[in-house]
């Protein structure tokens, strides 16, 4: 009892009485609902809601979340269904208790199959109301704060998950306070050593730091008077998983991070906070580069506040921030700051809501585009970690990326079909690779082609989950494709081996085939043996019923009247290995490989002879008469060292209409260079006609292909 009199003494303060009234039915339901359950730490259960109630009260949150607070279990753990919450309460509360339930564990294959499945149901009911998450992070606050009862594998196991997910979701739906507790409880459970160390540590050094933040703070408010300036100032101290955070990402000591002394100032207006900013660096000395404005550009979960580091007393240097009432709410309580001002809320609430749902939407995207939950959960987890950048487009849009991202992540960040179309990109009206790292204040310019396509490439340097996301998408929907168009080419061969025309075989034959391969559709069988997870051979018998014993003769003989035609430009599930590197003219051998469609070797390349003991692997092909596509080939140049030789064969290997790819330069000795490249060519014709040309200049010594 004591804990929900204290509840409604706290809503008693923001909430009418008719709204109290209703959290107090929704205590007497939960605490019916619940009789007789008691939890592991040996309380009455329904301590455990009221108590996750409490923390979202802290927060002001509206009465229907705190009656869900209270309900949230209740689905899960008794005979209550939806429709009687319903009646009882209404929609809005019966909606938020089903959102809360469903994110409720099941069993998987794994722990981590079951972590991904059930943070993308968990992102899926955020997208409905937003509330279902603050309701889950104030539930797992509360559990955290209780893990005693469990063994120290779940502990750890929660305190994990704690740490990987849920503490970055508050900090990127903006929940200050909640993120910081998470994160301190975390870290004491998974390395309480190191936390008894450094909270030993600090305790240790805390005497002397109240003094030097005392002149610190008393010299500020001076200025301030002089300068008839209002404002509240605040010394903060770093928590201790920041400063653990902060010595393992920095490789600091721990005096080098705990002597930074942090300020928080927090005035009337926006107004306010420059001219606050200009008596401080008047005051002391600001440290170069380190100024951030996050007024003028928020982070992207509505976070607002200027950032500056100042050269203080003693050589100290103290880290100033500044702020006004209504960025300091939004700064501890995130998009729950949304239901403090809920009457007339200002821009910067509106803001910090539409912030927070532009990230739930780009969350949204890439869940849809995700294959499967491990790696929805990956690429989110690389987004729930911004260190950002700011860039603008040419029209002056600002981007917000994480650090390290390129011009590919900018493309996409623009919109899906501008990073699918792009071939170039200009910073700062100067073209650039596409892998290029972006830096804060470029004015970035994507180049598109209508006819462009993600290079898989791209997935070496894309880092934003919505850039790899997208990219493996479509690469994943063109792979399909080509196997697709592929498989249907190798059993209509097949077939034809066995004097059978693909379109005569019945549709009965099709079904059943496909029934005793446990395939639904067509295109699936075509798919499989397109990417060489199922013979051609075998399931052109399954369709004709033909159970003759083929030899490897026979087969050969066979397979030489019906070879099957490469073109080059069947895409991903035609490839042609580094080895060897095959072009037209070449005499080649196609070996079929589980997942990767059929790979292309030259048949003199010396890893063909692996494949000798797999004679069902091996598919005769040739190249097409007449073939319209550039190839790679390796081309080996041995020359003396003479100054400007390289210039020398990169102008006549390009005077050729051939395009270098790579240069390797290697000193054999101090007279000869060995230089390897990697060029682009149309046929074994074209390729002789360059090796000629290299070969008559001046020092060239040997040239040879491989």
């Amino acid at each position: 009892m004591p804990s929900v009199n204290e509840l409604e003494k706290v809503t008693r303060t923001y909430l009418p009485e008719s709204e109290v009234k209703s959290i107090r039915r929704a205590y007497e339901f939960g605490l019916k609902a619940h009789e007789g359950q008691i939890r592991k730490s040996g309380e009455p259960y329904i301590s455990h809601p009221v108590e996750v109630a409490r923390i979202l009260a802290d927060m002001h949150m509206d009465y229907q979340t705190l009656c869900a607070a209270i309900l949230h279990d209740v689905i899960e753990d008794t005979e209550t269904v939806k429709e009687e919450i319903k009646i009882l309460f209404d929609k809005g509360i019966a909606d938020l208790v089903d959102g809360v339930s469903k994110l409720t564990q099941i069993k998987f294959d794994s722990r981590e199959e079951a972590q991904a499945h059930n943070f993308r149901k968990m992102v899926m009911a955020m997208s409905n109301d937003i509330r279902v998450i603050l309701v889950k992070l104030a539930d797992r606050l509360h559990n955290m704060r209780t893990l005693d009862a469990l063994s120290a594998e779940q502990r750890r196991r929660i305190a994990r998950e704690t740490l990987d997910i849920y503490a970055p979701i508050a900090q990127r739906l903006g929940i200050n306070n909640i993120r910081l507790e998470l994160e301190e409880l975390g870290f004491e459970i998974l390395y309480p050593m190191r936390y008894r160390i450094l909270n030993e540590q600090v305790i240790k050094a805390r005497g002397h730091r109240k003094e030097i933040i005392a002149k610190i703070r008393n010299a500020i408010r001076r200025r301030m008077r002089q300068e008839k300036a209002t404002a509240q100032i605040i010394g903060r101290e770093k928590h201790l998983y920041g400063i653990y955070q902060k010595m393992l990402k920095n490789k600091l000591s721990f005096s080098e991070v705990y002597d930074v002394y942090a300020f928080r100032i927090i005035v009337e207006n926006v107004e306010m906070c420059y001219r606050v900013l200009g008596i401080v660096h008047n005051l002391y000395k600001p440290v170069p580069l380190k100024f951030k404005d996050y007024i003028a550009i928020p982070k992207v979960n509505g976070y607002q506040s200027l950032h500056t580091i100042l050269f203080g007393p003693f050589g100290v240097p103290i880290e100033v921030q500044i702020r006004t009432h209504e960025m300091d709410d939004v700064a501890e309580s995130g998009i729950a700051s949304h239901w403090l001002y809920k009457t007339g809320s200002s821009n910067e609430h509106k803001s910090a809501q539409k912030r927070a749902r532009s990230w739930l939407k780009n969350v949204m995207d890439m869940q849809a585009t995700a294959g499967n939950p491990q790696e929805f959960l990956e690429n989110v987890k690389v987004d729930l970690f911004p260190d950002s950048v700011y860039n603008f487009t040419p029209k002056g849009k600002i981007v917000e990326l994480p650090r390290g991202a390129t011009a590919v992540d900018f493309a996409y960040a623009i919109h899906t079909d501008v990073g699918n179309r792009c071939v170039g990109v200009r910073i700062d009206r100067r073209l650039a690779p596409l892998g290029t790292v972006l830096s804060t204040g470029q004015t970035v310019e994507i180049i598109n082609s209508p006819n462009a396509r993600p290079d898989p490439a791209w997935l070496n340097f894309a880092i934003t989950a919505k850039a790899r996301s997208n990219i493996r998408h479509f690469l994943k929907n063109l792979q399909s494709n080509e196997a697709e168009s592929l498989g249907k080419r190798l059993l209509v061969r097949e077939l034809k081996l066995l004097s059978v025309n693909y379109d005569d075989i019945k549709k009965d034959k099709m079904q059943k085939t496909l029934d005793d391969n446990h395939l639904k559709e067509e295109i699936e069988l075509l798919r499989d043996i397109g990417l060489g997870n199922r013979n051609a051979k075998i399931i052109a018998r399954q369709l004709t019923d033909n159970t003759e014993t083929v030899t490897n003769k026979t087969k050969s003989k066979k397979d030489d009247k019906h070879p099957l035609i490469i073109k080059g430009t069947e895409g991903m599930v035609i490839k042609f290995p580094k080895c060897c590197l095959p072009i037209p003219g070449d005499k080649i051998l196609g070996f079929v490989t589980t997942g990767r469609g059929i790979v292309v070797h030259d048949q003199s390349c010396p890893n063909v002879a692996e494949y000798r003991n797999h004679p069902e692997k091996w598919i005769n092909v040739v190249w097409e008469s007449n073939i319209d596509s550039d190839f790679q080939a390796n081309l080996t140049v041995e020359v003396t060292n003479q100054r400007g030789m390289l210039a020398k064969l990169a102008s006549t290997i390009s005077e050729e209409s051939a395009n270098i790819v790579h240069i390797e330069m290697k000193d054999r000795d101090d007279r000869y260079t060995t230089l390897k490249f990697i060029i682009e060519v149309k046929d074994r014709i074209h390729l002789a006609l360059i090796m000629r040309k290299v070969r008559i200049i001046k020092n060239v010594a040997r040239i040879s292909r491989g």
